[in-house]
């Protein structure tokens, strides 16, 4: 992500959205769903294909999309800030669901079978004093 060079894309985007935020562990997501029918995604002013490094992100961003039969359909833009690669395609994916949610409650009913809708609460827990890590005791010496 960092060492691709791409040129900003002007995306002249304006007009109706429907907004969400998606989170998963440090990464937070700010989607905006565009009903103009392009079918494109652009994630920090790079298209999706750029942005991600492996397939399996990019076919995590797009799920909600799939499943509910809504590929090609909208023009989404996300901002996503902290986290890592796969936190990072998961916040997209609970705030494009969450923002398809926003736009048709009707599929409501289809993301959450798949938990999408529901925000993953797991994160790094935090180390504690007295021990090396957040669950690691120091080394126990008998002598």
């Amino acid at each position: 992500m960092a060492n691709k060079k791409t040129e900003i894309i002007d995306m002249n985007l304006s007009g109706k959205y429907h907004y969400a935020n998606g989170k998963r562990k440090a990464a937070v997501s700010r989607v905006r769903i565009y009903e103009d029918g392009k079918g494109e995604i652009y994630i920090n002013n790079q298209t999706a294909e750029e942005f991600t490094n492996t397939k399996e992100e990019l076919e995590k961003l797009t799920a909600p999309l799939k499943m509910t039969g809504n590929t090609g359909k909208y023009t989404i833009t996300i901002k996503i800030s902290g986290g890592g690669y796969m936190s990072q395609a998961e916040s997209a994916r609970h705030g494009i669901a969450k923002a398809l949610q926003e736009m048709d409650p009707t599929l409501r009913t289809t993301l959450k079978k798949a938990g999408f809708i529901t925000r993953d609460s797991r994160v790094k827990e935090r180390k504690k004093f007295g021990l090396k890590k957040a669950r690691r005791s120091p080394q126990f010496s008998k002598r």
